[in-house]
């Protein structure tokens, strides 16, 4: 089934422990970056204390006493969308979002699945879909998921992947 806005968003109000998910893509072409990532390419980074509104989401959560969290799978050299993307990550990991690396240059595919997806509560699956070029094209709720596959797929991207911020420094 595909998800419209507010059925996809209803996922973030009501899951009651995490939500989790794993990006396969170097670039997402979203529309509503356009002007920031032009800013980004003209040298712009944002300041060490910008909170942006996923901040601002993340921290409501964390308060709440759930958590949410992502591995991000990458291949060097890293995209211009990469680097603009982690100069957000920093604000969201100090917000408490547990945003991992999974560097797989040189590296075999551990096993993971071929397309990005969320997971909530290890009970609801998400599967985000895109077009090539990044773009996202919907999203589905998978129906009578596999609920192992997924937390196996979590758990292997979760094994070899870094935090953020040890990756970013190094």
């Amino acid at each position: 089934m595909f998800l419209a806005d507010d059925e996809w968003q209803e996922y973030f109000g009501t899951f009651k422990r995490y939500a989790w998910r794993l990006e396969l893509h170097p670039v997402y072409t979203m529309p509503h970056e356009e002007e920031a990532l032009a800013q980004f390419r003209e040298g712009y980074r944002l300041p060490e204390d910008y909170v942006s509104g996923w901040a601002k989401k993340v921290s409501s959560y964390v308060a709440s006493g759930r958590s949410i969290g992502r591995v991000h799978i990458v291949r060097q050299p890293l995209s211009e969308y990469l680097q603009f993307e982690f100069d957000y990550y920093r604000g969201h990991a100090r917000a408490g979002e547990d945003i991992r690396i999974l560097d797989l240059t040189g590296k075999d595919d551990p096993g993971l699945p071929d397309h990005d997806f969320y997971l909530f509560d290890d009970e609801a699956v998400v599967r985000m879909l895109y077009r090539p070029d990044g773009t996202q094209i919907g999203r589905e709720l998978v129906e009578n998921p596999d609920i192992e596959s997924y937390l196996r797929y979590r758990d292997i991207a979760l094994d070899g992947a870094i935090p953020f911020r040890e990756y970013w420094q190094g």
